[in-house]
């Protein structure tokens, strides 16, 4: 990127400035003492624009979420869960004395390395749209990517972006991992060892939790965390089988909302950015599709769903480890990719296409879908606490 284009920074900062990513904060009420009821799901607290995150210092556990889309972390304030978040994405530029002045001046989230700054955050979106391009990720299908050597990095400033060392030495933070993949690529091993080796030394106590558990312990707490939760996001589908409390089976899919972008946009041509924003703005599963876009959303939204199940028939009907379970059981499912309208509808539709050696009481959607997952790992973070 040559000097004359960072240039046209300075007439566009105050547009990009304005752009805001809502943040959803979920407030909630102490009525029992079981954690995980303290939370009222039907109160809302104000929403924040992207200039207003400021990184928190913790006074009490923390869930984390670091999701290939975003990062998010949960803290409960006075019975309130507070969540705050940053994209999960970079765009680099070359390092100048020019480009440093302009990210200063507008307190863009960056940090320098070899001879490029780093621009992450929901910034790097804004940048990447200026100049016609896309951004990179730090995690590539849930976990740490291989494919960008500065990875760590890159997740490491996110989190700093979010939160700072706790107030109390030794804090609790419970942060979630990915299953292991039925097929696929990289180490839920190494990226679980980085994230702790990082949390502690910020001068936490890190304790993993697996994503599909978090669901579960999330939206569960009536049905004695007895059920299946799936959070599907944009690199994974996180799948868990639990039984009061206990994660009998869990287990993930690389095959979820990326998968959709990229292969709806190689069928018609366009480019997975462009894919990703229909989605995520306009998608509506309930309605028959009028074009070449939309009809190759619902293909493969069926093609998820459908991996998934078939993923989940073949898993739960070649185990032994399903204790006895005396009545039927809930799906509960998370996530961003199954946020447009319809998909529940089409989830039940594919899912009378195949039988388990549990039967399902009902399907039915997380109340807060982009903070299950951390809102989850909050609920451990204060029960390990205890």
């Amino acid at each position: 990127m040559a000097e004359k284009d960072l240039q046209k920074l300075q007439e566009r900062l105050s547009e990009v400035r304005n752009q805001s990513s809502i943040l959803n904060d979920i407030s909630s009420t102490a009525e029992t003492s079981d954690i995980a009821t303290k939370f009222d799901k039907t109160s809302q607290r104000s929403t924040a624009t992207e200039k207003e995150i400021s990184a928190i210092t913790p006074l009490g556990p923390v869930g984390l979420d670091v999701g290939t889309s975003h990062v998010v972390v949960a803290q409960n304030e006075r019975n309130h869960v507070d969540t705050i978040k940053q994209l999960n994405a970079f765009f680099t530029i070359p390092k100048s004395k020019f480009a440093k002045s302009i990210l200063e001046k507008n307190n863009i989230l960056h940090f320098e390395l070899d001879n490029l700054f780093y621009i992450f955050g929901f910034s790097a979106e804004n940048f990447a749209k200026m100049f016609n391009t896309s951004t990179r990720r730090a995690i590539k299908n849930g976990i740490l990517s291989a494919d960008e050597k500065d990875s760590v990095h890159v997740v490491q400033s996110l989190i700093l972006s979010l939160i700072q060392k706790p107030k109390r030495f030794g804090e609790t933070i419970c942060f979630g991992v990915p299953g292991e993949p039925l097929k696929g690529t990289g180490s839920v091993v190494y990226h679980e060892a980085i994230m702790k080796r990082f949390l502690m030394s910020l001068g936490y106590t890190p304790v993993s939790i697996n994503e599909g558990m978090a669901v579960v312990i999330s939206e569960l707490s009536q049905d004695d965390y007895t059920g299946i939760g799936i959070s599907m996001g944009g690199g994974m589908c996180n799948i868990c089988l639990s039984y009061l409390s206990f994660p009998v089976i869990t287990y993930s899919v690389q095959k979820a909302g990326d998968y959709i972008d990229k292969m709806v946009g190689l069928s018609v041509a366009e480019p997975a950015t462009k894919i990703k924003s229909i989605k995520e703005q306009s998608l509506d599963l309930y309605k028959e599709p009028k074009d070449r876009v939309t009809t190759a959303l619902h293909i493969f939204y069926e093609d998820v769903i459908n991996n998934l199940l078939d993923s989940l028939q073949r898993v739960l009907s070649s185990t032994d480890q399903i204790p006895v379970i005396s009545k039927p059981i809930p799906i509960v499912i998370s996530g961003g990719t199954s946020m447009p309208p319809g998909f529940k509808e089409k989830f039940e539709k594919s899912l009378k296409r195949f039988t388990f050696p549990v039967e399902i009481s009902q399907v039915r959607l997380a109340e807060d879908m982009l903070n299950t997952t951390a809102k989850g790992a909050l609920i451990m973070a204060m029960t390990e606490a205890k």
